[in-house]
C-alpha cells in the first residue's frame, strides 16, 4: 500500500465535491482493485467489467462512508458484492475458467523469480492449484497476500470476526498446500507460488516488482490454527477433561472419531482436582465456560447435567430435555434452583469469598483470573461415589464461538417458549417512579443476547430530579441491572453487583416460584429488586428505611411505533461515572454531588 499518499484526506476531499481528488481515487481504486478481482475470476474481461461497476458505485456512494479510513476495506467489500452478485445471476457457483495466460505473458520480466527449465510447469501447477481453490479461499488469499490487509479489516470487509478471518486463512492456506502438491509441488513451494502467482497477476512491470509475500503475512496465530484444525474434523469439540493435558499439548476428541493432538504455545495449563462442594445437583456434570473479550465480561455457558443439557451462547439459551427429544428454547438463562450465586471460575478471591460468606457455598473451582480474551474453562463433576472430586481444565485462546455449541440429534424437535422482545434479542424499556421526593423518569434499550448488543448496544437516558444522567454504552448506570447480553440471569447479575461492593443481600421466591425478591441492605436505606424468573428482567426496585420510594420498569414487546422518545444517545454523551457499581442508585436518590 502506498504510504506516501493521504487516502483519508483524498477521500475527505471527494466528498465535499473536490473532482480532482475523485478522479485520484478512481485511478488508485482501478490499479488496486484489477489486482484484487482477477486473482478472484482468473478471466481478464471479466475482471474489466467488475472493476469498472465498482468504480461507478464508490463513486456514488462515496458520501456515504462515515470513518474515511475505512476507505479500502469499504471498497474492496463493494468489488466483493459485485463478484457475488455476478455468480448468482450466472445461476452456479461454478469455479473460474482457464487463465487468461496472456495476462501472464504481458509480464515475462516478472519470471525472473523462478530460474530454469521448470518454470511453464511450475506457474501452470500454480494456477491449476489456484483454480481449484474454494471463491472464498482465493479472495482472502487475495486480500491478505496480496493486498497486505490486517485481519481486522479482512473481517469487516467479509462480515465476521477477527478471529473467523483467521481460522479462514489458516483453511484457505491449508488447502492451497494440498492442491499444489496435486499438482507435483512439495510442501516447500507455498510461498514461491504465492509470488509467483502475484506478480503474474498484475497490470504492470512495476507493479509486479512490487510484489512481496513473507513468511510473516501467511502465519496465523495458534489459537485460529487450532480452532480451525479441530473444526474440520467436526463441528462440535469436547475437549477432553479426565487429565489428558500436560505441558502445550492439546487433545481434542470428537464424538467416535480419534482425537486431534496440536502443540500450541501456552494455550492450555494443566487440569486440576479439588476436592470442594459443586452446587445443588449430585450427579454427573460438565460445565463449559467461554469467554470471547475479557474473562471479567461476557460469558457463554454449556451445561450437562446427567440426560439434560443447557446452552446460553451469542443467540439464545437452549434447554435439551432428551426425554422429550425436545429442544426449548427460552427467555431466561439459568440460575440455580437452591438460589445460590452462580460463581464463575474467572471471580476473584474477593468476591467469592463474600458470596461464601453470604449464601454459605464453598468456592467449587479454582480462580483463573485473567484479563485476556478467549478463554474457555471446562469444569467436570464426576458424580457417583466421587463426588465430592472435580476436573477443572482451563485452556487460552483455544475455540471461538461458532463451535461453542452441542450437537443436536438430528430429528430433535425444536419449541420456541419466547416472547416477542426476546425472540427479536433486545427491545426498548421505560422507567417511571418517585424516591425521596423526586420524580424519576428514563428510557433506554437492552439487548438479551451477546449478537444483539453488537448492533443494538444498551443505552440508559435517566431523569432524576432535575438531574439527567446518561449511559450511552451499558455501562456505569446498568450497574445493578439487568444485562442479561453478559451471559448471566438478572438474579444472579444484580446479587453479584452487590457482592462486589460487599452489600449484604437475601434472596426469595415469590408468586409461586415465578419471580424472585432480592433485599440489599446499602447503610440507612433498603432496596428490594422483584425480577421476573422468566422474562429475566427487573420489574420494580422499592426503596425503604431513610429514603422511601419505588422505580417501574415496563418492556416493550412491540417496538414499532416507538417515536423519537427512544432516540439512541450518542456515546459522547455518556457522562463520567462518578460512581461506579450498584452503590449510583444511592447516591443519585441522596442527591450527592
Amino acid at each position: 500500500m502506498e504510504k506516501s499518499i493521504d487516502y483519508v484526506g483524498l477521500v475527505q476531499k471527494a466528498q465535499l465535491g473536490d473532482k480532482e481528488c475523485l478522479e485520484r481515487l478512481a485511478e488508485a481504486a482501478r490499479e488496486r482493485l484489477y489486482s484484487y478481482v482477477y486473482r478472484y475470476t482468473l478471466a481478464d474481461d471479466l475482471t474489466n467489467d467488475i472493476v469498472q461497476e465498482s468504480i461507478l458505485k464508490m463513486l456514488e456512494a462515496i458520501g456515504e462512508l462515515r470513518e474515511t479510513e475505512k476507505f479500502w476495506p469499504w471498497l474492496y467489500k463493494i468489488a466483493l458484492n459485485k463478484i457475488h452478485l455476478y455468480h448468482r445471476n450466472e445461476g452456479h457457483h461454478r469455479g473460474p475458467g482457464e487463465p487468461d495466460m496472456n495476462q501472464a505473458q504481458k509480464h515475462k520480466d516478472s519470471q525472473e523469480v523462478i530460474a530454469g527449465v521448470v518454470y511453464r510447469e511450475f506457474r501452470e501447477g500454480v494456477f491449476a492449484a489456484m483454480r481449484e481453490l474454494k471463491a472464498e479461499h482465493r479472495s482472502i488469499i487475495n486480500m491478505r497476500c496480496y493486498d497486505q490487509m490486517p485481519y481486522c479489516e479482512i473481517a469487516k470487509a467479509i462480515g465476521c470476526s477477527e478471529f473467523a478471518a483467521q481460522k479462514l486463512f489458516y483453511r484457505a492456506k491449508k488447502s492451497l498446500k494440498k492442491k499444489l502438491a496435486r499438482h507435483g509441488l512439495g510442501r516447500g513451494s507455498l510461498l514461491l507460488a504465492l509470488v509467483l502467482f502475484g506478480r503474474l497477476t498484475v497490470p504492470s512491470k512495476a507493479a509486479a516488482g512490487s510484489i512481496s509475500v513473507t513468511s510473516g503475512t501467511i502465519k496465523v496465530g495458534a489459537a485460529a490454527s487450532v480452532a480451525a484444525a479441530a473444526a474440520s474434523k467436526t463441528a462440535i469439540i469436547t475437549l477432553a477433561t479426565a487429565g489428558v493435558l500436560a505441558g502445550s499439548a492439546i487433545v481434542a476428541t470428537s464424538g467416535p472419531e480419534s482425537g486431534v493432538a496440536a502443540s500450541v504455545e501456552k494455550a492450555a495449563e494443566s487440569s486440576y482436582v479439588l476436592s470442594q462442594e459443586a452446587p445443588e445437583y449430585k450427579g454427573s456434570q460438565e460445565y463449559w465456560y467461554y469467554y470471547p473479550s475479557k474473562a471479567s465480561e461476557t460469558v457463554m455457558m454449556r451445561i450437562k447435567r446427567g440426560e439434560n443439557q443447557y446452552l446460553q451462547n451469542a443467540e439464545a439459551n437452549y434447554y435439551f430435555d432428551r426425554g422429550e427429544n425436545t429442544v426449548y428454547i427460552e427467555n431466561h438463562r439459568k440460575w440455580h434452583k437452591d438460589l445460590s450465586v452462580w460463581r464463575l471460575g474467572t471471580d476473584t478471591f474477593a468476591l467469592t469469598d463474600f458470596l461464601s460468606q453470604v449464601d454459605g457455598r464453598k468456592r467449587w473451582t479454582e480462580d483463573v483470573y485473567r484479563s485476556q480474551g478467549g478463554l474457555l474453562l471446562v469444569i467436570k463433576h464426576p458424580g457417583g461415589g466421587n463426588s465430592d472430586q472435580l476436573q477443572v481444565t482451563r485452556h487460552y485462546n483455544v475455540l471461538g464461538e461458532d463451535y461453542f455449541k452441542y450437537d443436536w440429534p438430528a430429528n430433535v424437535k425444536v419449541a420456541d417458549r419466547r416472547d416477542a422482545m426476546h425472540r427479536r434479542g433486545w427491545t426498548y424499556f421505560r422507567i417511571k417512579g418517585k424516591v425521596n421526593g423526586q420524580t424519576v423518569d428514563g428510557r433506554g434499550r437492552i439487548p438479551f443476547v451477546y449478537n444483539a448488543s453488537v448492533e443494538n448496544r444498551p443505552w440508559l437516558r435517566l431523569r432524576v430530579g432535575e438531574r439527567q444522567l446518561i449511559d450511552a454504552g451499558g455501562g456505569r448506570l446498568f450497574q445493578g441491572l439487568g444485562r442479561p447480553w453478559m451471559g448471566l440471569h438478572t438474579l444472579d447479575t444484580v446479587r453479584r453487583d452487590a457482592a462486589e461492593k460487599e452489600i449484604p443481600f437475601e434472596t426469595h421466591l415469590i408468586e409461586d416460584g415465578t419471580k424472585a425478591e432480592v433485599k440489599l441492605a446499602a447503610g440507612e436505606t433498603g432496596l428490594r429488586y422483584i425480577i421476573d424468573m422468566d422474562k429475566d428482567i427487573v420489574e420494580r426496585i422499592i426503596y425503604s428505611g431513610e429514603k422511601q420510594g419505588e422505580i417501574v420498569f415496563t418492556y416493550l414487546q412491540e417496538i414499532d411505533d416507538v417515536g423519537r422518545g427512544f432516540s439512541e444517545p450518542r456515546r459522547s454523551e455518556g457522562l463520567p461515572a462518578k460512581e461506579t457499581g450498584i452503590m449510583w442508585l444511592i447516591r443519585e436518590i441522596n442527591n450527592r454531588k
